[in-house]
């Protein structure tokens, strides 16, 4: 996978990790389509904004109505409301962005990114793989897009759809501004992205933090679990019965 004269779409896209962007543009994207809740202008004729609200099934209908063809998909819109576990009402609301709001585009677009055979790129976090106490409901509802993402992967590999998982730790974003503690600039992890797509890594690890992990993961029990499951897909399942 190239992102030259390939065409994108960045959900998020007007800050943080959605600097991807630019990233695309520079390494020769035809069309980047930025997804974002709120109106935003791009000098670069190549951009197209959308209003995109992940949460919205209208605005995401919209979305794929505007988009003919995809290669690759960057679910990037999250939320994360510092929380103590004690309201389920957080719950609900991070796994309606991080959850239901990545499955709902992601299920808009496979019928475009099955035709181009094209990528899925999820964003998560570390938080994915431990949960961090000052944002637990966050941690929950990255963990089930993580779980979600191990599906896809299983079920679209078929057809030829990749399906990416990013692992950032954490990134100088409005989500981090209060938390005292090293960052990553989000430039530099979005260029991690990029090379992790273009490299086919199926876990992409954007950081200096998250990347101390990546050869572990990549050869531990978790990792040779999902491959070992990755074989139990409906059809083969079927077969086998």
């Amino acid at each position: 996978m190239n992102v030259r004269n390939k065409t994108i779409l960045i959900t998020g896209a007007n800050r943080g990790i959605g600097r991807a962007i630019e990233e695309a543009l520079k390494r020769g994207a035809k069309r980047v389509y930025a997804g974002s809740r709120q109106p935003f202008v791009h000098s670069d004729d190549r951009v197209t904004p959308l209003i995109l609200d992940v949460t919205n099934a209208a605005q995401i209908k919209g979305a794929v109505d505007s988009v003919a063809v995809l290669d690759i998909l960057v679910n990037n819109a999250g939320v994360d409301l510092h929380d103590d576990l004690s309201e389920r009402a957080g719950i609900d609301r991070h796994l309606a962005v991080n959850l239901f709001g990545t499955h709902g585009v992601t299920q808009a677009f496979l019928p475009l990114l099955a035709r181009s055979q094209g990528a899925i790129v999820n964003v998560l976090s570390l938080g994915t793989l431990a949960s961090v106490p000052f944002s637990p409901a966050y941690a929950i509802s990255k963990a089930a897009a993580f779980s979600m993402t191990q599906a896809l992967r299983a079920l679209w590999a078929g057809p030829g759809v990749k399906v990416h998982s990013v692992f950032p730790g954490p990134v100088d974003t409005d989500l981090t501004r209060n938390l005292d503690i090293p960052k990553a600039s989000a430039e530099s992890v979005a260029r991690a992205i990029v090379d992790g797509i273009e490299k086919e890594e199926e876990d992409i690890f954007p950081d200096p933090m998250s990347g101390n992990i990546a050869d572990g993961w990549r050869s531990g029990v978790t990792k040779a679990l999902e491959r070992q499951f990755a074989a139990y897909t409906p059809e083969n399942v079927a077969k086998s019965s």
